[in-house]
């Protein structure tokens, strides 16, 4: 039988854990401290409701419901919000069934950040910001193609980064770091065909990995081989140059006599 792996959060992975370390959190502060975010959430109120509000690090932060998403966002740029600077998603689905998506905001005339929030239900869709903000056009793109969020009136939506038949969406929690069993085969499939899977194998997907005898795409310093030799047998050593033969006018030439190699830290 296979290794039962949890599936709803793949990429999660504590090497270690201190039973006594906190999680940092930045402190939320009231907005009355702030007479200028204060005035705004006001007249934010006026045209949608606010779930909650506060600031974080000189940032004002306001939550809303999502199907006023795109009346919140008309509203603030009305305001003098006239930049979308970032928008994505993060992933609840294991813990709170949905996703958060923020929108950061920038007004250039008062020198203001905000962040405008929202918790999207699995499977809900969301308005497209795409006409208030045309910096919202890829950046919803990413956000379906990553995640899975499908966005209304959206004029182009479709993938971004990914083929379009690519299965899966890779920023899910759910979605392995190095990879589904389809991203192992997507290539192979795609260049040779499924009937050649056993002749090929499936692709290795760890950025980590090294071949020691690979030599058409690592080479050990000291140890340089012709392209694609094989070394299995062994490699034969090879002086160690730090500049070309003839060296640098002005650069006194480096030799590996005259360097030292440290054996531990001071």
């Amino acid at each position: 039988m296979r290794q039962y792996k949890p599936q709803a959060n793949a990429q999660k992975k504590v090497y270690y854990s201190d039973r006594f370390h906190e999680k940092p959190s930045l402190p939320k502060e009231s907005l009355e401290a702030f007479p200028e975010f204060a005035k705004e959430l006001e007249l934010l109120s006026q045209e949608v409701k606010v779930l909650e509000s506060y600031v974080e690090r000189g940032d004002w932060v306001a939550y809303v419901e999502p199907k006023e998403n795109k009346k919140a966002l008309a509203a603030l740029k009305r305001m003098g919000y006239e930049i979308l600077s970032e928008m994505s998603a993060i992933d609840y689905l294991e813990t709170r069934h949905g996703f958060e998506v923020f929108y950061q905001l920038l007004s250039m005339e008062k020198h203001h950040r905000m962040r405008l929030k929202l918790f999207l239900p699995e499977g809900m869709e969301l308005e497209s910001a795409n006409d208030l903000f045309r910096s919202a056009d890829w950046s919803e793109r990413e956000m379906y193609d990553m995640f899975g969020i499908r966005l209304l009136h959206h004029p182009y939506l479709k993938r971004i980064l990914m083929p379009d038949d690519w299965s899966g969406y890779p920023l899910r929690k759910s979605y392995p770091l190095h990879g589904d069993e389809a991203a192992q085969w997507y290539e192979v499939d795609k260049i040779f065909g499924k009937e050649y899977r056993e002749v090929v194998g499936p692709e290795n997907r760890d950025a980590a990995r090294i071949d020691r005898y690979d030599t058409t795409r690592f080479a050990r310093m000291g140890h340089e081989v012709p392209y694609g030799e094989d070394i299995s047998l062994g490699e034969k050593e090879t002086p160690i140059r730090y500049q070309e033969e003839g060296g640098v006018v002005i650069v006194e030439k480096l030799t590996p006599e005259n360097s030292k190699q440290l054996q531990e830290r001071k």
